[in-house]
């Protein structure tokens, strides 16, 4: 059964054939624009939302929330039709509100500082599914209109990349969010990169880098192996050739592990070429991996070399450890089983 946010305006329309085709548009227009449930879609007559609401049923059960920093960061755990759970963060900021959704149920890639890649892969979001969390975060926002949506949540958004594309699709189309406030974070699937640089919307890239050679880097992010770093390199030039768009490197910061002198040489002399901004990431703490994140000294003297080094960097603001705000976090703290780690 198709869920409410995982129709397409064509596929809505079929479901409504014996409708006018202006209850069609009300309906679209409650959904995304007006982000309603069917049932208080009031302009429509009452058998109408009865019927909307039993045929388009929502895809997010609410399990629990955390909320920190003052409201301002609200971490959500669903639980989907067939038991899985996701999670979703709500963030707020003086400039903007961002949600960081999830594009898969567990992860497949097996990053072990990761809480959803220890815990491993269980199936793919389809498109309602991803959408819905934007939207049930734009009403946990109340006025504050949710500005960007970052892709950065539990799962590999590339290996999941129609469904993916389709929610961006709609986001973009139906919620009505900029391409360019929308944000799509990879640990570097090549041939889903070349797949992007050649899509109709410009959104943007992150890639998880975490290492810039590829001995440290296979071991922190497996998948390299598959796809290593003069690889991954060419298709970033490739996307940036085809998009014109800010390329941005994530480099979660462990401590003696990848924070060293050495490693921002490595990270500079490879983000240079490909003008890369860099965003660090003091590693939240993670049950079942045995390094801690880098001190606040040592990512501000991370920084500082790489800004000798001339490159782009910032220091992403860490939010909501109190409330396991890392990914995979809160549904780890709900039963959730973890793999022993491989480093």
């Amino acid at each position: 059964m198709p869920t409410r946010y995982g129709v397409s305006r064509d596929a809505l329309a079929a479901l409504l054939h014996d409708e006018p085709r202006y209850r069609v548009d009300q309906v679209w227009d409650g959904l995304y624009r007006q982000r309603l449930a069917p049932e208080d879609m009031t302009s429509l007559p009452v058998a109408l939302r009865a019927r909307v609401a039993e045929a388009l049923p929502p895809a997010l059960e609410l399990v629990t929330e955390r909320v920190s920093d003052g409201g301002d960061t609200v971490k959500s755990l669903w639980r989907l039709h067939d038991g899985r759970t996701i999670e979703s963060v709500l963030m707020a900021y003086r400039d903007r509100v961002t949600v960081c959704v999830s594009s898969q149920a567990g992860c497949a890639m097996g990053c072990g500082f990761c809480a959803t890649g220890q815990a491993g892969f269980e199936r793919h979001l389809d498109a309602g599914e991803i959408v819905e969390q934007v939207v049930r975060a734009a009403h946990r926002a109340g006025e504050r209109r949710v500005s960007n949506v970052v892709f950065m949540g539990m799962g590999e958004p590339l290996a999941n990349f129609d469904h993916t594309w389709t929610a961006v699709e709609h986001l973009h189309d139906g919620l009505g969010i900029s391409a360019r406030h929308l944000t799509l974070s990879t640990i570097g699937i090549v041939p889903g990169i070349r797949r992007l640089a050649g899509a109709p919307l410009p959104v943007n890239l992150a890639v998880s880098l975490h290492a810039a050679n590829d001995e440290l880097r296979t071991e922190l992010v497996p998948m390299n192996a598959r796809y290593p770093l003069v690889e991954l390199a060419a298709a970033c030039r490739d996307y940036l050739a085809a998009r014109n768009r800010r390329l941005s490197f994530e480099w979660a910061l462990i401590d003696g592990v990848n924070d060293r002198r050495r490693d921002a040489a490595e990270l500079a002399a490879y983000a240079r070429p490909l003008r890369a901004h860099v965003n660090l990431i003091p590693l939240n703490p993670t049950p079942g991996w045995p390094t801690r994140g880098t001190p606040p000294a040592g990512v501000r003297a991370f920084r500082d070399r790489l800004i000798e080094l001339g490159v782009n960097v910032t220091v992403r603001r860490t939010r909501g450890t109190d409330i396991d705000a890392a990914c995979g976090q809160l549904r780890e703290t709900h039963s959730v089983a973890v793999n022993a780690p491989t480093r």
